[in-house]
């Protein structure tokens, strides 16, 4: 291995630990043989007063990403109705690209329940990967006449 080759291995490992601990996280990776069930990337106007990305914003698309899911298996109309857990586990920044994972946990007589992994990229970089979000939230199947249904699968 040239000198050179070597230098530039020993920056980018000097570079990634640096980035390690101003951002206090782990090297990981998303989710593999998996694709997410959404992709989006926050923008300035989801920030919170201290320049973060609003919980709330962060709440709807992990919302968005369970109905999809949920959608998926009841093929017609779902609603929210509880959300069992939520946990913000990091911030996420603007330009973060924010993945969300979905999983079907247990389906009832007319409710669904949907776990969602979110992990993002900072700035796009898929060398710093972070889990930021997870949570659990239940679906109802619902009629024209907006009443609970049976889910048919």
């Amino acid at each position: 291995m040239t000198n050179t080759i070597r230098q530039l291995k020993n920056f980018i490992w000097v570079i990634n630990q640096l980035l390690l601990k101003k951002y206090l996280i782990k090297m990981i990776s998303l989710p593999e043989n998996i694709q997410p069930t959404i992709r989006v990337l926050p923008m300035p106007a989801d920030t919170n007063a201290a320049g973060d990305i609003f919980g709330g914003w962060l709440m709807s698309q992990v919302d968005i990403a369970g109905s999809i899911e949920a959608h998926r298996v009841v093929k017609d109309r779902i609603v929210t109705v509880a959300v069992h857990e939520f946990l913000f586990l990091a911030p996420v920044c603007v330009g973060d690209l924010v993945s969300l994972y979905t999983k079907v946990v247990h389906i009832g007589h007319t409710s669904i329940r949907i776990h969602i992994d979110g992990f993002i990229e900072r700035h796009g970089n898929p060398i710093i990967t972070q889990k930021v979000t997870e949570a659990e939230i239940t679906y109802v199947a619902i009629d024209k006449n907006q009443k609970p249904r049976s889910i048919n699968i």
